[in-house]
């Protein structure tokens, strides 16, 4: 009886471990954590029930299952795929495409694997993007290949609830013959620039240097025009004050230069001297004033003034004014001309007139008139020259 009590005590022991263990195992098998990123969907049976939100959620037990879907955006690596362009060239390429799960029944219900369904797709899309191109257009046009697949994934991924976010192509790389052909195109295409490029700089540098050459010309040519204008100045200034020195001498200085003369004539081999009539009163009044002798005055020799008109002509009254506008342009700053010579033939100095203007405008200022001119002018102004005035001839000598 006792044994049979232990027994049964033992059974009932047993029974209710088991009983505590199945309903460990049913509230952990009822209980669901679902993490905040993440949904997840409930079969009961093999029958589709809910999603569950994230938290925590009771299911049935021992007769549930979940399946879990990533609400994040999700990477997918297209692996390396060969294409043949349009232009019969191949290439091969490889892409990155960005998912996200929209709608987790739609992913769970139309698709068996949603991830290698996209990955499938893409990898379909790019080939047929690829072969619709041409081959430099695989090159340069990346962000057409990549929404041109986008826009060919989007439709059938709507219906799996799954929205492509973005496509980006890695890589797009045609074959090696390919490659060294496109290598030496370019090698080809850099020489001729650069041949392009040496033959206009030489060219500038020659449109440079002439240009230079034309500027430092112009400006020597008006350097040259302008000491001319200085000379011809000179000469006139010189030619009257020679005329304003010949005025102010005296008759002694004319009686002075006379005797010199007859000394040159009495030292010549010659004994026949022809005197004109000038020089034979000249004689009478030195010997007048040598020996205080009665002999008759005649006219003398006193200098001429010139009229106001022929004054102002030769401008005898503005000396030192002509004197001063030399020293002025005398003093003209050759370290200037210089700078000026070095901006032309850089280039800085674009308001440099031509040649034929400068040549214009050198013909339409005022000719400096030649010294000879000036002289000329002032005998026609006073009449005839002091020299061929004609005297009264002196009485002959008693």
């Amino acid at each position: 009886m006792v044994l049979i009590l232990q027994t049964a005590g033992l059974a009932a022991a047993v029974v209710g471990l088991l009983f505590l263990l199945v309903v460990v195992v049913a509230v952990y098998q009822a209980i669901v954590i679902v993490d905040a990123y993440e949904k997840k969907a409930l079969t009961v049976f093999g029958e589709y029930r809910k999603l569950l939100e994230p938290g925590i959620n009771i299911v049935p037990p021992f007769v549930s299952r979940t399946y879990t879907f990533d609400m994040r955006t999700q990477t997918l690596d297209v692996p390396r795929q060969e294409a043949i362009t349009r232009d019969n060239s191949p290439v091969t390429a490889d892409a990155v495409v960005y998912i996200k799960v929209m709608d987790a029944k739609k992913a769970f219900l139309e698709v068996e694997d949603y991830k290698t369904a996209v990955s499938n797709l893409a990898q379909t899309t790019l080939r047929a993007v690829l072969g619709d191109m041409e081959l430099d257009d695989t090159l340069n046009k990346r962000q057409e290949i990549n929404a041109r697949i986008r826009k060919e994934l989007d439709e059938p991924t709507d219906e799996w609830g799954i929205r492509v976010e973005s496509v980006e192509v890695r890589e797009v790389n045609p074959s090696q013959d390919v490659q060294q052909a496109m290598e030496q195109q370019t090698s080809a295409e850099r020489r001729r620039r650069a041949m392009i490029l040496e033959a206009q700089g030489e060219r500038r540098s020659a449109v440079e240097s002439a240009e230079g050459e034309k500027q430092s010309n112009i400006i020597r040519a008006q350097g040259e025009k302008q000491s001319q204008i200085l000379e011809a100045q000179g000469d006139a200034v010189s030619t009257v004050l020679r005329a304003k020195s010949a005025e102010s001498m005296g008759e002694r200085a004319i009686i002075d230069k006379g005797m010199e003369t007859l000394e040159s004539i009495g030292q010549g081999e010659s004994t026949t001297f022809v005197l004109p009539q000038e020089l034979t009163s000249l004689v009478g009044r030195y010997g007048k004033q040598l020996t205080d002798s009665d002999v008759q005055e005649s006219a003398g020799l006193d200098s001429l003034e010139f009229d106001e008109e022929t004054r102002e002509l030769i401008g005898l009254d503005d000396i030192d004014e002509i004197l001063g506008q030399i020293d002025e342009a005398a003093e003209m700053d050759t370290e200037q001309l210089e700078q000026e010579a070095e901006a032309v033939k850089s280039g800085d100095m674009p308001d440099i007139k031509s040649a034929d203007e400068v040549i214009e405008e050198a013909n339409e200022d005022d000719e400096i008139r030649p010294a000879d001119e000036v002289v000329d002018e002032a005998d026609v102004g006073d009449g005839a020259p002091a020299d061929d005035r004609e005297r009264e001839p002196e009485p002959e000598s008693e």
